[in-house]
Order: structure tokens, then sequence, then C-alpha cells
């Protein structure tokens, strides 16, 4: 490996302002972002009456730790959660002067409210798009969790509901609204390491536990159908209903769409198509039987136009919950590399193969990439102005793809061509894998549920 030049406070101290230097990122650019940021700050202050009304739907950890986000934009008045001790504990939050949030087991009663402007979906990964489709459809604003959908086919629906009622959609993926994230991506857009050949994504592996108990009562505080959904009926399991949802095929992606869903994302912006036109994967460490039914660890390969292939695979040296396990193994994050040299980020780190990567900037000509420095504020602005945000529902949507074409080619054992414009698989195997672009809802958990 040739020599990495490391962005750091150590490296620009001599020429780098405070600001450019403790975020560790070369002056040229954070002076670029601030005199946008002037240029494009023509709106009029808000009053503090200026407030919308938000509600939470998905209590857990993920939704309240966005509604504190957009807590500072507007005023809380409803909840809703299938868990009513999570549900109440985030009231008892929110409580003010003895008047607390409304709250509701059934998020349907929440879109019939006059004082409820924004949503914030924190749910399970199989809720997201039947709760964003009966918002878009009751004219809320909405931010929602990351991956967009259970399937493709789901995003579809999403999307024409969000456009045909003509609301704001943010999805959360707040790597597009990180500095390091969007200078990585514009300097790969811009050639900067010349023609670009691979992107190889690291995401940190998932859970593999089990055999669980079949025999557990359903908590008294639990509406265990509710919670299911259009998931298949089954017996109630702890190890299904925590924050361990992820590693259940009916729920989520495991690896995939876990971090995969952030990661994807930002390879995909650098890359700057709307998808790849083939996949094959495999699981290299598969479940337990009798437990998690999601694979542990998997590897991928995406080809996209312009001869760019793009490498996915697990890491078993970070934690998916965010912590470092081996500090000598493979960090989770995005490797660019081209004719000219490599860029690698991740939420910390920011590096390159030479200085000149970074140092030189980029002519007043280049391509500009949209800019966010606050993935909330940014959609809090965007309510305002109605424009798109800078993770608009499309975004969310075809970044979800590239993580549903893996599973799908997981499932399939084989190389597999997509046509990403008309998002349908082609050639051999297509039939069966086309089958999977969409799954059976259970009723009455299907789109009718928020007709």
């Amino acid at each position: 490996m040739p020599d990495t030049f490391q962005i750091s406070r150590r490296s620009f101290i001599n020429r780098c302002s405070l600001t450019a230097a403790a975020a560790g990122l070369p002056l040229w650019f954070v002076e670029r972002d601030l005199a946008r940021a002037a240029e494009q700050n023509t709106a009029p202050a808000t009053s503090p009456n200026d407030r919308p009304g938000l509600a939470l739907i998905g209590c857990g950890g993920q939704g309240s730790g966005d509604l504190a986000g957009a807590a500072r934009f507007g005023n809380v008045v409803a909840l809703s959660d299938v868990k009513e001790n999570a549900l109440n504990n985030v009231a008892r939050r929110y409580t003010q002067d003895g008047k607390a949030p409304a709250t509701f087991s059934d998020f349907r009663k929440i879109l019939e409210r006059k004082d409820v402007d924004i949503i914030v979906n924190g749910t399970p990964d199989h809720w997201h798009s039947l709760i964003n489709i009966g918002a878009a459809r009751a004219k809320k604003d909405v931010y929602g969790e990351k991956p967009l959908t259970l399937t493709i086919d789901e995003g579809k629906h999403v999307i024409r509901a969000v456009r045909d009622n003509k609301i704001v959609f943010q999805t959360g993926t707040q790597q597009r609204s990180d500095r390091r994230f969007r200078l990585a991506c514009e300097l790969v857009r811009n050639q900067r390491i010349g023609k670009l050949q691979i992107v190889e994504v690291f995401v940190p592996a998932g859970l593999r536990e089990g055999p669980f108990a079949t025999d557990q009562t359903v908590p008294a505080d639990l509406n265990w159908d509710l919670w299911l959904g259009q998931a298949p009926k089954v017996g109630y399991m702890k190890e299904r209903a925590n924050n361990t949802f992820r590693w259940w095929w009916d729920y989520a992606g495991g690896p995939v769409t876990d971090w995969g869903a952030h990661h994807n994302d930002i390879a995909r912006w650098a890359i700057g198509q709307d998808g790849p036109i083939s996949v094959e994967a495999k699981a290299t460490v598969g479940p337990i039987e009798g437990g998690f039914t999601t694979c542990k660890e998997f590897e991928a390969t995406l080809e996209w136009g312009n001869d760019i292939r793009q490498i996915v695979k697990t890491t078993t040296a970070d934690s998916p919950f965010g912590s470092i396990l081996d500090p000598k193994g493979q960090r989770n994050g995005i490797r660019f590399t081209g004719t000219q040299g490599w860029i690698w980020v991740n939420r910390g780190d920011l590096s390159a193969s030479k200085e000149e990567i970074f140092m030189a900037p980029l002519p007043a000509d280049a391509l500009k990439l949209e800019e966010s420095n606050n993935h909330m504020g940014n959609f809090f602005d965007c309510v305002r102005s109605r424009k798109d945000p800078v993770a608009k529902v499309e975004h969310g949507h075809r970044s979800a793809v590239v993580g549903h074409l893996i599973i799908i080619a997981m499932f399939a054992g084989r190389k597999l061509q997509w046509d990403p414009a008309k998002e349908v698989f082609t050639g051999e195997g297509a039939k069966e894998a086309n089958t999977l672009l969409a799954r059976e809802m259970r009723k009455p958990y299907d789109y009718s549920y928020v007709a």
C-alpha cells in the first residue's frame, strides 16, 4: 500500500483555521461551505411560535434519539408505540407544565390529528413503508428512518405517496449531512483520484445467536399482533421484539441493510448512478438453527456502468452497535480506488493516498453535491422552504435497493442482471428473482391498512 496522507489536526495546524483543523477538513472546503451558507441564508428568522407539531411513531432507542433532534425545531404533541411502557417513558420525557403528549397504540390515530405537522418514523424496518405512506396521504411531512423499505416494490409505493401528496420527506441516512462523506464523494465525482474503478464497502458483521426458547409469554404491555404487522404470524420471542429485530429476515436485512443502508448510500452518491447493472452475493457465515435468521457475514460484488465494480463485505473488527472489537482489524467504511489514487472515509476518518487529493481546491466549475451539515436541521429547513432535503425519498429508495439486491442475489445463489431504470431483473434467473421484489403482506397489514 502507498504512503498514506492522513487528514488530522497536526496536518493542518499551519494551513487551516481552527474550524477546518478541528473538523479534519481542508481549509478551502470549509471556507467554501461557509461562503455558500452565507449566500443561502436569506430566510427570515423564525419566531418562537414557528414550531410545528411533532409526533413520534416508534418510541425505541433510535426513534427517541431522532425525536430529541427534532424537538429542537418543533413541539412534541403526540406519540405512538405498540409497547405501552416505552410509550409512557417517552411521554414523561416530553411532559411540560403537567401537559403530556397524546399517546396511542394505533399510529393511525396520530395521522388524524390536525395539530401534528411532522411524523418522525422510528419503527422497525418492516413498518417503515406503511407508516410513511399513511403519513404522506395524511399530508404530514416525514423524517423516516433507514432503510427506507423492506422490499424494492415498497419503495415505488412510498415514492408515489410522497410525490402525489407533495410532502417533504427526509431519509435518516445522516451520513449525507457529514462533511467528510460529502467531501469524499465530491472528490471522487470530480475525478480527483482519476477514473473510479473499485468501491469497497465494509460493514460490521451481524449477530449469530440462538437457539431461542419458543414458549415465551407475550408481555402484558405489548400488542404483539400489531408489532408483527405485515410479517408472518409467529409466537412471541423477546429476541424478535427488542432491538435485535434487525437480525430476522421477516423484519429487516441483517448487516446488509443495517450499516449497509448508510455506507451503500455514500457509495452510490460517489458513483453518481441510480443503480448497479449486476449483483452476486453469498453468506459466508450463516445463522444458527432456531436463532436469528439473517447471516452474520456476507460478501457481494456489484457491477455499475462505466466499468465500476463495488465490493460489499462484513468486518468482525467493529460491532454493529458502534464499538471497536479489534483495534488492528478492518474498520467499517468506504474505500474509493481510481486510476490515480484512493480515498478512505468513515464516521471518524478521512484519508487519501497522497496529500494533493485533499489540499488542492476543486475548480469553481466543479460538480458540487447537495450541502447539508445537520441532517435534522436540513429537514426542517426544507419543511419551511418546501424543497427536497439532502436525502430525499428517491435517494432513500435507490440506496435501499442496493441492499435488497444483495439479499435477493444471496437467496438466488447466482449472479443476476439488473435494469436500474425499469427496476427489474433481466437475463438468466430473472423470473425467479423478480418474484422476490415484493413480499406477501399479512392482512390486514397491507397497503389498504393506511388507505
